[in-house]
């Protein structure tokens, strides 16, 4: 099947669903960023939306990249956009390889673009924050050559206790008709990220299981491709250090963003200042232990390789 097939194999995303998924994901992308809306400067703006120097924010689920990509928003010369969600849908695409690096290129490109005129920040630092381009490096880099990537990882017991409060991943959302941001739909279907050969067996884990799951393959994923990038391209931060020391973490950031003005520096760390360290350890609450047996059973050899004790 070619990539201008109105439908490619797997990917469930034609022409129609996509062109849906642009405009909801435009008008929505214009509510979600209410709270980081701020006058731009005229000396920012300009009628290029040609999206140069972007920052992508990587990391699994529920390990902070929410906070992490509030915190870049709050820069004078950034244009954040929390999960667009036609390129949300395109990136399982590039990675099932149901359509060309080329044919996603275009979207990933023009929807960018398209963000930054709906928002009015022609000239500004494009930003986004979406887990799925944790699985999409190379392709990230080779449409976008001056791309950098801040990456956020967490305790993934943590994770799994977070994720599984949610009805993504869970068994009783099975069937509901309801879908995330990119159309997949909620339940314990295999996504597109499950290991061909344990597709099965993704379906019969318990739900926390499956939020471990989840966690191990999308920390996994963006250290094995961020790895083979210059060192100058990649900051990783641990969640825990960055809740706990939010100063040491704005001053990480703002060292690796290149933020020289003043303000944009005071903006940072004043974003920085609102984590809430509460945050880590409430696995050792609310794990039982046959609970804490299924998350380690999917997890335990990468929370021990990033060393996380017991």
């Amino acid at each position: 099947m070619t990539s201008d097939s109105p439908l490619a194999p797997h990917s469930g995303l034609s022409t129609v669903k996509a062109a849906k998924l642009a405009a909801v994901g435009l008008l929505a992308d214009r509510k979600e960023r209410r709270e980081l809306e701020r006058p731009v400067e005229a000396g920012n703006r300009r009628l290029t939306l040609k999206v140069e120097r972007p920052i992508f924010i990587l990391g699994a689920p529920r390990s902070g990249t929410t906070f992490l990509g509030s915190c870049v928003g709050a820069l004078p010369d950034v244009s954040y956009h929390f999960e667009p969600r036609l390129t949300k849908a395109v990136a399982r695409c590039v990675y099932e390889g149901s359509w060309t690096p080329q044919r996603a290129a275009r979207y990933f490109r023009g929807y960018y673009g398209a963000l930054l005129a709906a928002s009015g920040h022609g000239g500004l630092r494009f930003a986004e924050k979406d887990p799925e381009n944790c699985f999409i490096v190379p392709f990230l880099t080779e449409v976008f050559p001056d791309a950098v990537f801040l990456h956020v990882y967490r305790d993934g017991r943590d994770v799994a206790v977070s994720h599984a409060e949610q009805p993504w991943l869970n068994a009783a959302s099975t069937g509901t008709g309801r879908s995330g941001r990119g159309g997949t739909p909620w339940g314990a279907a295999p996504r597109f990220w499950v290991e061909p050969e344990r597709r099965d067996e993704f379906t019969q884990v318990s739900d926390l299981g499956r939020s471990a799951w989840m966690w191990r393959r999308f920390t996994s994923s963006a250290l094995t491709q961020l790895a083979e990038l210059p060192a100058d391209r990649v900051r990783h931060l641990r969640y825990e250090d960055v809740v706990t020391r939010p100063a040491e973490a704005a001053e990480v950031v703002a060292d690796f963003l290149e933020v020289r003005d003043p303000a944009g520096r005071a903006a940072l760390h004043a974003r920085f200042a609102k984590a809430r360290p509460g945050s880590v350890g409430r696995w050792r609450q609310r794990l039982t232990e046959k609970d804490l047996a299924d998350v380690l059973a999917q997890a335990g050899p990468l929370l021990t390789e990033l060393g996380y004790p017991a």
